[in-house]
């Protein structure tokens, strides 16, 4: 296919690859004089301080303090600060519940009131400097978000949502173009926190992802051109069962944009977001008025698994749940110690922790007697594929395999010890090479633009961040290290795994034994 004949979203993929030839020119040494803030400021607004809600103990269904302190433990576990460290020359370094690449984390979170007895209408900023909701603008907004996002029926009884934005120099100042990527994945962490931690405190969060951008930006006050909204979930309060909701459409397409300008390197992030904003129909358009006009994709039930290789290994992956503890306590332990994995011994895993790591991230219907959503909100994970390079797994012959979700079984289509062609695709990171399995998260990205048009780049990343922060909270949760990796050789990957061409890379998750 000529460059002239891709989709915007289709150039921005090929030209932000990782070739060995040329990435020397796609990657630069960040001015560290000059970092990107990592916090957003008001000047002006009233503090809701959520602190005093995380420690203390609760009763009563009634109590106002119980409704504080679940609202406070779903935005900590969401994206609170876990850790604080300090760098060589004294700067402080802030970690939080979600993992970020680089550290960076772009991603804003903003709580959005209908008016409840504890949060008068309004936009709160959530604050993790302080663990703090900011209420910086107390109009009546609840009309204007429903109408940006086409009167999506998760609003119409729902009295809490949360709207995540991007500030996009926080990665760009270091990951350049390439950036967009990485904040769209950083998303995918957030939402799968959001989603456990909505269960530990008794919420059902409904992603709707496709909304009017202009409108949404509008809403929240942000500067478009250093920040925008990514997602929004709706918060359906569990303890009152008139908020427990049908499920809806997560995602709206974009239009498809074939004709672009000649872009230089630097330009490409700005001009792709831009590309993939959703329009207004008309200023009282429905999700309704959009499956009437079949402008919404394709809401059908799964499609069977893609890829059956004849005559290859089959191996059933089928196993017993992990336990959470009462109350999910082991979850919510898990969430606020997870770290990614710095360097792995290259021991083997244990084929049933391999079983275990698939199940929870993929299998959720077998987590309701726990109380986990067994149909967590993604775009769409039709769209989304997952091979795994075997190097050190007991039990389980080395080679690449494809996980089939619905068969939950494995599909051998490469037999071969991958460690050292995984430590060069992987950019030289040991992490690769010393890795008992690598995941690859991937997409036909032809067929999703056909279908979601070119925000759908934005859909894939984010569902595969979701994977991935499962696959994160699994792993630590057994004892096991795991770390992402979003930088890659991005066509050696497909070439030397023997993964079909058609399937874009989207993300890797290492998994292994840390090294002590």
């Amino acid at each position: 296919m000529s460059d002239l004949q891709l989709s915007i979203a289709q150039h921005y993929h090929e030209r932000t690859k990782y070739d060995p030839k040329t990435i020397a020119n796609k990657t630069h040494e960040p001015d560290w004089n000059h970092p990107p803030a990592p916090f957003k400021e008001y000047k002006l607004g009233t503090a809701f301080d959520l602190k005093p809600y995380l420690t203390s103990k609760f009763e009563g269904k009634d109590d106002t303090n119980l409704d504080w302190q679940r609202l406070s433990r779903l935005l900590f576990c969401s994206y609170g600060l876990t850790v604080r460290m300090l760098t060589q020359n004294g700067d402080p370094i802030y970690l939080r519940a979600s993992p970020s690449a680089g550290g960076l984390y772009p991603a804003e979170v903003y709580l959005i009131s209908r008016g409840t007895p504890l949060l008068p209408a309004g936009l709160y900023h959530y604050q993790p400097q302080a663990h703090a909701l900011l209420r910086f603008w107390d109009d009546e907004v609840w009309s204007a978000l429903q109408s940006a996002c086409f009167w999506h029926p998760s609003l119409d009884h729902t009295q809490l949502a949360i709207a995540t934005t991007a500030i996009f120099f926080r990665s760009a100042w270091r990951y350049q173009d390439r950036a967009y990527r990485r904040i769209f994945l950083d998303t995918g962490h957030l939402l799968g926190n959001i989603e456990l931690a909505c269960a530990i405190s008794d919420y059902r969060p409904h992603l709707i992802g496709g909304f009017v951008d202009t409108a949404l930006n509008k809403l929240l006050y942000l500067d478009s051109t250093q920040e925008g909204s990514i997602a929004v979930v709706a918060l359906a309060d569990l303890l009152d069962i008139q908020q427990n909701l049908p499920l809806a459409p997560t995602a709206l397409p974009s239009s498809t944009r074939t004709s672009y300008p000649s872009l230089a390197d630097g330009e490409l992030l700005a001009y792709l977001h831009a590309s993939t904003h959703i329009e207004v129909v008309n200023e009282s358009a429905s999700i309704q008025d959009l499956l009437k006009q079949e402008i919404v994709a394709s809401t059908a039930q799964p499609l069977e698994d893609k890829y059956n290789f004849p005559f290859c290994l089959k191996v059933s992956m089928a196993t017993a749940e992990i336990n959470w503890g009462e109350n999910l306590i082991g979850l919510e332990n898990t969430i606020l110690k997870r770290r990614s994995t710095r360097a792995y011994s290259g021991a083997n895993l244990a084929l049933d922790e391999l079983k275990a790591l698939l199940d929870f991230t993929y299998q959720p219907q077998h987590y309701i007697d726990q109380g986990l959503d067994p149909t967590p909100d993604y775009f769409d994970l039709n769209l989304i594929e997952t091979f795994i390079a075997v190097s050190g797994v007991d039990g389980l012959e080395e080679g690449c395999y494809y996980y089939a979700p619905r068969a939950q079984e494995l599909r051998q289509i490469r037999f071969k010890n991958f460690r050292r062609e995984l430590h060069r695709l992987c950019l030289g990171q040991n992490l690769g090479r010393d890795a008992g399995a690598v995941l690859f998260h991937t997409a036909d990205l032809q067929q999703a633009v056909m279908q979601y048009g070119d925000r759908v780049y934005r859909y894939l990343h984010m569902d595969a961040g979701h994977l991935g922060q499962r696959l994160n909270l699994a792993a630590i949760h057994l004892g096991l290290g795991v770390s992402g990796i979003a930088g890659f050789y991005d066509d050696e990957v497909n070439e030397v795994l023997g993964i079909p061409t058609d399937e874009a890379v989207l993300y890797i998750t290492t998994l292994g034994r840390p090294r002590k």
